[in-house]
């Protein structure tokens, strides 16, 4: 119908969320990078109604302010900050994120990064493929052991709890610094400590990790002063947003053997990567893929959708899944 709601995807999503939008307008389905820009964007938004976009899609005030039909931008993320949320509200715009679908994926995720590095499965697996293996080693790629040691978290929200469940079970000893301390309930299951100062739960921390928000405050949280406060064994795992780590200085302090180890998930100017970083040693690098699992992209996707749909439908917000509040 000419008259149907104009959707746009900006890249390729799981076909049951394909699938099921097609119920609700005409869609259109970019490939990947097509939208990396604003320009780009701002030259093809006026003609959709909705728009469901990923992190990578810049969604400024420029592009809100040109998209005159726009009713809904849902991201297909838990993170927003790639949204100008302030000027969507402002131009009467909807914003969506997908929470609570991806919290198990990404726990597992964590925990599988924490094994990784804390034994050396990259610099061992190299090895091998290189035609280094002889036999078995007593000195080989000694790694640290997890049952005893203490797991610091930063962002006690849903998958940093995931994470701390999964830890908890290693044997792991769990401190963590939130904005506003859980409840006590969710404390005592954890067996975690709150610390209301970060630098105090980064100087005790055996392994550091990042699953905040980012945020003005949380911006470069991780620079060169508090790198200095970790014990040399440390290993530091982001799974957050990788703008919460200055990079320079971490890649220093890799490189320098001032702390142990550090996996990656996210980076600050992604694709990009620091270049110090890919030399970096007993450091995991991986693209962006914490919730990558049928299962959760498709729950992620559904999310999205189902917000993009209420919207065209015309229902209260308060019948439409994960909206942004003003």
């Amino acid at each position: 119908m000419a008259d149907s709601p104009h959707i746009l995807v900006t890249e390729p999503i799981p076909q049951k969320v394909i699938s099921f939008l097609e119920n609700f307008g005409t869609l259109t389905v970019a490939q990947k990078g097509t939208y990396d820009t604003e320009e780009a964007l701002i030259k093809d938004i006026p003609d959709y109604d909705a728009l469901l976009c990923m992190l990578s899609t810049p969604v400024s005030k420029k592009v809100l302010e040109a998209g005159k039909k726009l009713k809904i931008v849902a991201n297909f993320a838990v993170g927003y900050d790639n949204i100008d949320v302030e000027a969507a509200h402002q131009l009467g715009i909807k914003v969506a994120n997908t929470p609570d679908v991806l919290t198990d994926a990404c726990g597992d995720y964590a925990m599988a990064l924490l094994l990784a590095l804390s034994r050396k499965f990259k610099e061992a697996d190299e090895y091998l493929r290189n035609g280094n293996f002889t036999g078995w080693e007593p000195l080989g790629f000694l790694g640290m052991e997890l049952r005893g040691r203490t797991l610091g978290i930063i962002g006690m929200g849903r998958i940093g709890q995931a994470f701390a469940q999964r830890a908890q079970a290693f044997g792991m000893k769990i401190i963590y610094h939130n904005r506003s301390r859980v409840e006590q309930a969710i404390e005592k299951n954890l067996n975690a400590t709150f610390i209301p100062e970060v630098r105090e739960l980064v100087e005790q921390c055996d392994v550091l990790s990042l699953n905040c928000p980012l945020t003005d405050q949380t911006h470069h949280l991780i620079d060169e002063n508090m790198l200095e406060l970790l014990p040399e064994h440390a290993l530091l795992i982001n799974i957050s947003r990788g703008a919460v780590i200055d990079e320079a200085a971490l890649a220093n302090a890799l490189h320098s053997q001032k702390i142990a180890g550090a996996a990656l998930d996210v980076f600050e100017n992604e694709p990009e990567v620091h270049p110090k970083l890919l030399t970096a040693p007993n450091t995991l690098l991986l693209p962006h893929i914490a919730s990558a699992t049928h299962k959760t992209r498709e729950a992620i996707g559904m999310l999205a959708a189902k917000a993009i749909a209420g919207v065209l439908e015309g229902k209260p917000d308060s019948e439409i899944p994960n909206l942004i509040s003003p």
